[in-house]
């Protein structure tokens, strides 16, 4: 198959469609900003961030925003381009010049692979690192000031020979309120000693319980101290605070690494898998919202039932694609399979809508078939 030129009339539908997706690109941003703002408010106001971090956390945000609703974005573009040439009477005037609809599905479906190219690249490159930068200002500048002043309650946790209960702990302040702690023997298992107390503080060799009550199991006699030295190692940040983070979010090629590295050792890497596979259908969604956006564009001509019919596609698209990726993830399908479920069912949809309308005959061959009476012999041969 053979492409035109680009020409003057493919420069023209470029800067015509770069236009449109850097409007949408900025509206859509902003819309995600927003939310994401009035969502994290709290969080920065508790945690005292002063304006350039806040500034700063949404910066190294942006690449991250712009690769994940840039699909949404192409779709929404090109249903407006499309539109605009109808209402204009462009799109009249280069039919009547010859220019027929599989020229525009061929265009588009090139120019949408380039733009996939594009997206994968950024995507795993800039946003990524984006992405971790704005993790940790989240986990560092954020959290861990909010988890200065947190106060942890009911805290359970078994530690050598001991098992432990706080009914309150400020692990930052390293202090902790109605305390019980079970002592078992070493061999036997067997409950040896409980230790009550109603404040205690901590530090890396132990917990220093204060007016402390010890009572012994074994003849249930009882004695008041006024201080008491328990060996208990456990750090309790490590109850509020984990600094490893999602391996599905790393760039391809560590993704690649730690799969095969997981794979040796025998872990289940149903998971990651799916996730490599996930980040190369979602950067390739954007031929299929092409796809899409070409199909809608031949069964409406009103610009804004199609914006109408574009949203409901967006939406429906993503539900499906994390559909599929929660599937391939849990193991109820390959994670290729997965990964890529969403794609190829919008792909099928929308191909055979455009498939319909620009191979020649093929609607007149239909409907001859269709209209042919069951009971009417096919004619014989020479007649």
């Amino acid at each position: 198959m053979t492409f035109p030129k680009l020409g003057a009339l493919g420069g023209y539908l470029v800067r015509q469609n770069l236009f449109l997706m850097g409007t949408c690109l900025g509206a859509g941003t902003f819309i995600y900003l927003l939310a994401d703002f009035a969502d994290r408010l709290d969080h920065f106001l508790d945690a005292g961030m002063s304006v350039r971090h806040i500034l700063t956390y949404f910066a190294v945000k942006m690449p991250l925003i712009f690769a994940q609703i840039l699909p949404a974005i192409f779709l929404l573009a090109l249903v407006i381009q499309i539109g605009l040439l109808v209402r204009s009477k462009e799109m009249m005037a280069l039919r009547a010049g010859g220019i027929s609809i599989a020229f525009f599905v061929r265009f588009f479906i090139v120019y949408a692979i380039l733009w996939s190219f594009g997206q994968l690249i950024f995507s795993q490159f800039i946003a990524t690192y984006g992405e971790q930068e704005a993790n940790r200002i989240w986990q560092e500048d954020v959290r861990k000031k909010q988890l200065d002043k947190r106060v942890l309650k009911n805290l359970w946790f078994r530690d050598g020979n001991y098992i432990v209960h706080a009914a309150e702990a400020q692990p930052t302040q390293s202090r902790v309120k109605d305390v019980i702690v079970y002592e078992f023997d070493q061999e036997t298992m067997q409950l040896t000693h409980i230790t009550t107390a109603k404040k205690g503080l901590v530090d890396e060799h132990g917990w220093g319980l204060l007016d402390a009550w010890e009572i012994d199991t074994h003849d249930f006699s009882s004695l008041n101290m006024l201080t008491q030295f328990m060996p208990v190692r456990q750090d309790m940040r490590g109850f509020m605070l984990s600094s490893t983070g999602d391996k599905a979010d790393l760039p391809l090629w560590s993704l690649s690494r730690t799969i095969d590295e997981l794979s040796e050792s025998g872990s289940n890497v149903e998971r990651l898998r799916t996730a490599w596979h996930g980040k190369w259908s979602y950067a390739f969604s954007i031929v299929i919202m092409a796809l899409v956006a070409l199909s809608i564009g031949t069964i409406v001509e009103n610009i804004y039932i199609s914006l109408m019919l574009s949203l409901v596609m967006v939406f429906s698209y993503y539900g499906m694609y994390v559909l599929g990726i929660s599937m391939g993830q849990k193991g109820l399908v390959p994670p290729l399979a997965g990964a890529w479920m969403a794609n190829l069912l919008y792909a099928g949809v929308a191909s055979s809508r455009l498939f319909w309308v620009t191979v020649p005959g093929i609607k007149s061959g239909l409907r001859g078939l269709f209209r042919r009476s069951p009971n009417t012999a096919p004619p014989a041969p020479g007649q």
